[in-house]
């Protein structure tokens, strides 16, 4: 989007939003709307009208705001409620990201404790070899793309294997889960997303059918155990469960560790001071998290009442989204907010979301990234990104910052 569009831009679409054009200039787009339009309308299709977030006070606000409700029958009347955009929509949306008090305690409680700070520190061994066989292989060609060969296998296959699911689906896994973040309204790509929505529903079906004959102690056959109970979960709500477990599992991750890189390879400096202070990997981790958000924008929230922000009238049923990408770089928050600076004091990122619907694996992803960018840069000192950092693509995806790959040789 040049200059002159954002000028004569009045209303976003869902499918500007979208676009790769978008994502390149993303961050200067969201200065100029912190500056002087911090409240920005958006057309979403079939969802209506909503408006787009982008600093950061406001974002701690609305993230908390009780009038604020993610499960859209807590705002709509039976009359009101809109026909499913999706077929497969009522099989894969009763989950906890899209659920409000008391339900998404329920259901948080069902699955919280597997991703307690106990149970994520037994899970480092099991990463540390997983990271160092991804990197056996690749090592001797002295050349990988990150995506395929590292920042996305690696917690596919630690989520894989806590919810009991075999490793050698998870290249459908990749597939269906870019369908589900994928919010286009356009009709060509509905068809095709309700198409492999109904595939992933398919595959649900018959894993949970072998799951009940053969339980086993993961997370999936625990999670039917709460679903036997009846007035634990539903069966909506146990295929729900899974797929988000399965695609948050991985999706932030993945964006987490590929970012972080091209951060490090775009700041020299800042790649050297990791290599020689290793003990930085932490701060260095959460200003990855701030500086390329790997969850750009927050999926959605309907207004419930209406109220006022920035003089203007947030009427019942508008959707607000939060951009965590431009709270991230709020200068009124962060001093020097488009340096990448890993030392960087008081870093209050929000990327894993704030309130009740903070991000559950949030320690899992943190401890992935630094098992993953540790062994890097141990076993491969000499990295460095193969082309030009201007050649790097950014995905054109609503909800995500990702890369479409990252080259590097070694």
């Amino acid at each position: 989007m040049s200059s002159k569009e954002k000028n004569s831009v009045t209303i976003l679409t869902e499918s500007q939003l979208s676009s790769r054009a978008f994502k390149d200039e993303a961050y200067e787009f969201y200065k100029e709307l912190r500056k002087s339009q911090p409240l920005y309308p958006l057309s979403l299709g079939a969802l209506g009208k909503g408006w787009l977030i982008s600093r950061y006070d406001d974002a701690i606000h609305l993230l908390k705001n009780e009038k604020l409700k993610k499960n859209y029958e807590n705002v709509f009347t039976a009359k009101e409620k809109r026909p499913a955009l999706l077929k497969n929509e009522e099989s894969l949306t009763k989950h906890m990201l899209n659920s409000d008090p008391p339900d998404h305690n329920r259901l948080r409680t069902l699955v919280q404790k597997a991703f307690t700070h106990r149970m994520i520190l037994q899970l480092e061994d099991k990463i540390q070899h997983i990271a160092d066989s991804l990197l056996d292989k690749v090592q001797p060609n002295k050349f990988m793309n990150l995506v395929d060969d590292y920042a996305f296998p690696l917690p596919i296959i630690v989520i894989s294997e806590m919810l009991g699911i075999p490793l050698e689906d998870r290249q459908k896994f990749r597939v269906w889960s870019q369908a589900i973040i994928d919010f286009s309204d356009a009709p060509e790509r509905l068809q095709e997303n309700d198409h492999l929505l109904g595939e992933f529903v398919e595959y649900l079906e018959s894993l949970v059918r072998k799951k009940r004959r053969e339980p086993a102690g993961d997370l999936i056959s625990a999670l039917i155990q709460a679903e036997s109970e009846g007035t634990q979960l539903s069966t909506e709500e146990l295929y729900s469960m899974i797929m988000l477990l399965i695609v948050a599992g991985h999706e932030t991750t993945v964006n987490l560790i590929t970012n972080m890189t091209y951060a490090l390879m775009c700041h020299g400096d800042q790649f050297e001071k990791l290599r020689q202070q290793p003990d930085l990997m932490n701060s260095a981790i959460e200003e990855a998290l701030r500086f390329h958000s790997p969850v750009e924008l927050t999926t959605i929230r309907w207004t419930a009442e209406p109220f006022i922000l920035h003089r203007q009238e947030i009427k019942r049923k508008d959707v607000i989204i939060i951009s965590l990408a431009s709270a991230n770089r709020d200068e009124k928050i962060f001093p020097n907010a488009d340096i990448f600076d890993i030392e960087r004091k008081n870093n209050r990122h929000i990327d894993f979301g704030h309130g009740n619907h903070f991000c559950l694996g949030a320690q899992l992803a943190r401890l992935e990234a630094k098992i993953a960018i540790s062994t890097l840069l141990r076993r491969c000192p000499n990295i460095q990104l193969k082309g030009e950092k201007e050649q790097m693509k950014w995905k054109g995806n609503f909800l995500m910052r990702a890369l479409e790959e990252l080259p590097l040789s070694f």
